[in-house]
């Protein structure tokens, strides 16, 4: 695999992480103990940490395409493998 090919799979993995990551950690007001902002919904988040979100979903990121290129390179899990209808029959993997 190229490496522009192997970037640009670490981005969708990345863009993906973010809304994994979003909804964890997440305060509302009432649970801050802070007063809501008049026509605040009260599922609104209390304050926005754009750098904790960016550093948590890098990290997932990183591991999830980690675990995708050693899967490529060692071939640990093929789409026969996990084809239960049978429609990989007859294709040659070429990883």
């Amino acid at each position: 695999m190229r490496w522009t090919s192997a970037l640009a799979i670490y981005f969708l993995f990345w863009a993906f992480s973010v809304f994994f990551v979003l909804p964890f950690g997440v305060k509302t007001s009432d649970e801050a103990g802070v007063d809501r902002v008049p026509g605040q919904a009260e599922s609104a988040p209390h304050e926005f940490n754009a750098r904790k979100i960016a550093i948590r979903v890098t990290i997932v990121a990183t591991i999830l395409w980690s675990l995708y290129m050693l899967n490529f390179t060692y071939g640990w899990l093929t789409p026969q493998m996990i084809d239960p209808l049978g429609a990989w029959n007859g294709v040659e993997y070429a990883g």
